[in-house]
């Protein structure tokens, strides 16, 4: 049965940041956690850690240190929506953040989303506010059992580290 869910907690960025990374919505164990990307299985953090050479983080503060360490800023596209468990497929009724509070602070300049769900509601509901296409690449998530962490490692680096 589909909750209406608000999301739960704020974005990390500074104003240095340079590249968003946007997911669609944080799981139940995010949700639970308090922070994205929270799912053990959730490849996200170890593929992070693996482009630029460092331990993946475990704690909030480790995993926000390394997001803001590299001009980095992490968000969802979803502020809102019903939802069942975890299920990007089941996401309904679905309202967009307030990008705003990032792209005022910091000079965004690559927008990255974390799966396909991400990229359309991006396109969708907030492009035109950026004015930047996006680069929408292979989730992280368990979901994606087909990508292995070398494959997401491979397929995000470039779009991490190429000058923005």
């Amino acid at each position: 049965m589909p909750q209406s869910v608000e999301h739960p907690f704020p974005p990390v960025f500074s104003p240095s940041s340079r590249i968003l990374i946007l997911g669609s919505f944080p799981s139940v164990r995010s949700r639970e956690e308090g922070f994205f990307y929270g799912h053990p299985r959730n490849r996200f953090w170890p593929m992070l850690a693996g482009i630029y050479g460092e331990d993946a983080p475990v704690t909030i503060s480790d995993r926000q240190s390394l997001i803001l360490r590299h001009n980095l800023a992490l968000w969802d596209v979803i502020a809102f929506c019903r939802i069942e468990g975890s299920s990007d497929a089941s996401v309904k009724d679905a309202r967009p953040v307030e990008l705003r509070i990032i792209t005022d602070a910091a000079p965004i300049r690559r927008i990255i989303c974390n799966g396909a769900l991400a990229g359309k509601m991006y396109r969708r509901h907030l492009q035109t506010l950026t004015g930047l296409e996006p680069l929408i690449l292979p989730s992280t998530s368990p979901a994606n059992a087909a990508w292995s962490l070398e494959r997401l490692i491979c397929a995000w680096r470039s779009a991490l580290t190429e000058d923005t």
